[in-house]
């Protein structure tokens, strides 16, 4: 390592972050089991194992890795774990898409291996991702779910919550997609805008309105208003379906809209919500016309076999060919579809596994949690709200975890297994013991696995440490992060479960981000090609200045728009620190005959320490509330308008110098980027490593505590605050002047009535003058000046007596000069002034030697020029 002093003069990000990775110990952060200090557990979200973190990863562990870091550092033992979400359909339909099959073209043995195998490269990919981005993750605590160890817990989960009444099976409408072939949740459903066709077409003499001609099998009633005036008679009577035959009733709802079509719908099992509301309500029948695999079923005659797509426009031409359908209107309509595929969804009557969703408690749980930032709430209330059917948690894929069930093939009683066996494959293990209702010994596994959001809703229990004997050692967890998105899913779950199983919350606060949008404001996707991804930014600018963008870009709860000033901006602000710390290091490593000190030495250091001392409660207070942007906000205008701008101006007299006041400076300089490099080191931990390992001389930032430094001093920021406002004008004089920064000034003396004020000559030093303080009044004297005119006035309003006019005002006594007349004599006429001609100036001296006066606050300076 290079000494302090040969810090080099360009920060080279990719030879610093390659060292600190090399140096940097997993064991530095792992989660002590056996500490006395306070726990603080992050929840954090297992990703799905694709192989590649993307940018909303990146700002997700960036938002994570700041408060692990800053709890470290202010005394709490932390557990910052890394999980793996590895079940589901993402991993299948990769599957699939990569050995061009589906789930069907080979064994069930064989999908789960080839699953399993792309999940296990994925991770170590991604892994490696999380490492090279400097992520302090606690190691010692991942965790994959599929592995025995974890989803053993989640069967365990499901026994014992089917034993508590949460868990039963039923058969019910689920929303199903018909190209996974499977129950998916009303979570996971995904809501895009298009167009579609408005049929209206004679149902045995009544007009009717549909968009779905294809479920017209399926109809098993008709609904009108009550109170539409047009079926008043019609109520009661027996309708015949048409090409398919079969006779249906017309029926009363005031859930019908009177203004939609003809006011007059067909109620299908199932084509939308409605449907199934209508159906339960008025305990109509069940036809099912379509079949999982998104085909029609036999009950649609001559379409059996058809994709709906394809009987829609069959029944469409049928129609036609039959003079029933009379007119078509396109329409806009809002599609539910596949959270995965994108396939629209359909609403399938099939037997599943539900969870009993009980809102109430749910909410009543959740206003227990703090939520960052509050209104976040909101959502997930709402949600609860407008649930209107149990969690379906039963899918009809393979990679996930088994329902831990066998069914008795001889009485169809369902089996349970032992807890002590789990984890179990029903499929392929068998259980111990007969039928306990009939005695029977032959028995088929269910096939169907559980939602992966059974998985991923008991990560606050597994990381805790929970094994179904009690509340876990560490629960709850203190914080979880997630994204706004997922609000309705792995937040609404986590609480369900965490109640059903423990009966308490799961966090003490929950800390909501936003996504990441691409430069044209919209949601990031490779069709728009506005897609960033962590390594684009990390190859030209280094960790550090992706940590920065996505601590900087967004308050807590808000999207972020990616942009690339905002990188070249924290790029920047490094380079402007490591020169700040290059300087500073010169200056406290060189060697002079001014003794150390332990303290500031004048004015300015005095005020210095004070700025220090409340931009680090600021900082801190943000870091408390989770708002990184505010705090890192505040660190860099402080380092870069404070002590670059304003402070390092100031002292570098002193520096250079063998001033006995040097040492305050030096004090002063190591203290601020001492707390600094502690400030930063959440945000950018390669970077204030770096700077902190050579003003300590090797030691590592990670074992430095949070600064503590407090140094109140109101008078010192009061005149402090003056000093530098002063300086700001005398520069803008010199500016006006004609002078050069460092051009000598002359004489400078400032007069403060209220109070006497002593920079120590660190203002005298910054101006180049000499300036004196004096706690009076001053003794001006002030006489009338020259008139300036404003000539764009006097020249347009008198055109060829300006210059007379000019000649007549300047004759003027100072009186006249201050207080304009009417008129003046011009060429010996009368001749009106025109409003604001000119200003008068005032010449100052004091003691008969003129000088120049400004006027800061209550302060006046006077400057007699060199």
């Amino acid at each position: 390592m290079s000494l302090p002093e040969e810090l080099p003069k360009t920060y080279d990000f990719a030879a610093v972050e390659k060292r600190w990775l090399g140096e940097w110990n997993d064991s530095d952060f792992y989660f002590d089991t056996q500490s006395k200090k306070p726990q603080y557990v992050i929840d954090t979200p297992p990703p799905y194992p694709t192989g590649k973190l993307h940018i909303g990863h990146a700002l997700n562990w960036v938002y994570m890795d700041i408060i692990a870091r800053y709890k470290r550092m202010t005394g709490y033992n932390v557990m910052f774990p890394q999980g793996w979400d590895c079940h589901g359909l993402p991993t299948e339909v990769k599957v699939e898409e990569t050995h061009n099959i589906t789930k069907n073209d080979v064994s069930r043995e064989e999908f789960r291996r080839m699953c399993r195998e792309l999940t296990v490269e994925n991770i170590a990919a991604m892994r490696q991702s999380l490492r090279t981005m400097g992520f302090s993750v606690d190691w010692s605590n991942e965790y994959i779910t599929m592995e025995p160890y974890y989803y053993g817990k989640t069967q365990l989960s499901f026994l014992r919550m089917l034993k508590d009444g949460y868990i039963y099976q039923d058969e019910h409408p689920v929303n199903y997609c018909t190209r996974c072939e499977t129950a998916i949740a009303f979570a996971e459903v995904s809501y895009y805008e298009g167009t579609t066709l408005l049929n209206f077409f004679d149902f045995d003499g009544l007009e009717i309105a549909t968009t779905r001609p294809e479920l017209l099998a399926a109809c098993v009633a008709v609904a009108v208003h009550p109170d539409d005036e047009r079926y008043t008679n019609s109520v009661g009577k027996t309708l015949r379906v048409p090409i398919f035959g079969h006779d249906v009733t017309i029926i009363a709802d005031d859930a019908v809209d009177m203004n939609f079509g003809s006011g007059a719908v067909m109620i299908c099992t199932f084509g939308d919500k409605t449907d199934v509301f209508w159906w339960k309500k008025h305990h109509l029948p069940l036809r099912k016309a379509l079949s999982t695999n998104g085909t029609m079923t036999a009950i649609c005659g001559k379409y059996q076999g058809m994709t709906s797509k394809a009987c829609r426009e069959a029944i469409l031409a049928d129609m036609k060919a039959l003079g029933i359908l009379k007119s078509q209107k396109q329409i806009d309509q809002r599609v539910g579809g596949c959270w995965r595929c994108k396939t629209p969804i359909e609403i399938l009557s099939e037997r599943q596994w539900f969870v009993r969703v009980k809102g109430d408690e749910i909410v009543k749980t959740a206003r227990e949690i703090k939520w960052y930032p509050e209104h976040m709430l909101q959502r997930l209330e709402n949600w609860a709200e407008q649930m209107e059917w149990d969690w379906c948690i039963s899918r009809q894929r393979l990679f996930a975890t088994p329902i831990p069930v066998w069914f008795c093939d001889h009485c169809g009683e369902t089996i349970l297994p032992d807890e002590a066996d789990l984890p179990i494959d029903p499929t392929v293990d068998k259980p111990k013991h007969a039928c306990p209702k009939c005695g029977g010994t032959s028995f088929t596994g269910e096939t169907d696995v559980l939602d992966t959001w059974m998985d991923s809703s008991i990560t606050d229990l597994h990381i805790t440490g929970w094994d179904g004997s009690g509340k876990p050692p560490f629960f709850p967890s203190q914080i979880r992060p997630q994204g706004h998105d997922i609000i309705r899913t792995w937040a609404f779950y986590t609480i369900l479960r965490s109640i059903a199983l423990t009966g308490e919350k799961p966090w003490d606060g929950i800390l909501i981000n936003g996504m990441v949008l691409g430069e044209d404001g919209f949601k990031m996707s490779k069709s728009r090609g506005n897609v960033i991804g962590p390594e684009d930014v990390m190859g030209p600018y280094g960790v550090d200045a992706l940590r920065q963008w996505a601590a900087a870009g967004s308050s807590t709860g808000q999207d972020i728009q990616f942009n690339w000033n905002d990188v070249v901006a924290a790029s920047r602000f490094q380079t402007k620190m490591w020169n700040i710390v290059r300087f500073s290091l010169m200056q406290i490593n060189k060697e002079t005959a001014v003794p150390e000190t332990n303290g500031p030495a004048t004015l300015i250091d005095r005020w210095m320490l004070a700025n220090l001392s409340h931009t680090i409660a600021e900082v801190t207070d943000a870091m408390e509330n989770y708002l990184f942007d505010k705090g890192l906000k505040l660190i860099r205008d402080f380092a870069w308008n404070v002590l670059a701008d304003e402070y390092l101006e100031f002292v570098k007299g002193r520096l250079y110098s063998e001033d006995p006041d040097r040492a305050g400076a030096v004090y002063t300089l190591r203290t601020t980027v001492d707390a600094l490099c502690t400030m930063l080191s959440p945000y950018i931990p390669f970077f204030a490593q770096e700077c902190y390992h050579h003003l300590s001389g090797g030691a590592r930032i990670v074992d430095h505590p949070w600064s503590d430094f407090s140094y109140v001093d109101a008078d010192a920021m009061r005149d402090g605050d003056l000093v530098v406002k002063i300086v700001g004008v005398l520069r803008k004089y010199k500016h006006d002047e004609g002078l050069a920064l460092n051009a000598p000034l002359g004489d400078i003396t400032i007069y403060t009535p209220s109070h006497n004020v002593d920079d120590a000559g660190d203002l005298g030093r910054t101006v180049n003058a000499q300036v004196a303080w004096k706690a009076e009044e001053p003794k001006l004297e002030k006489t009338v000046g020259d008139v300036v005119f404003n000539k764009g006035v006097v020249g347009k309003t008198l055109r060829g007596k300006a210059g007379a006019f000019m000649a007549a005002v300047n004759a003027l006594s100072d009186t006249e000069k201050i207080t304009p007349p009417a008129v003046v004599i011009v060429d010996g006429e009368e001749t009106a002034v025109p409003e604001n001609a000119w200003t008068t100036s005032y010449v100052y001296s004091v003691s008969g030697m003129a000088v120049d006066v400004i006027m800061v606050d209550d302060a006046i300076i006077t400057i007699r020029k060199a």
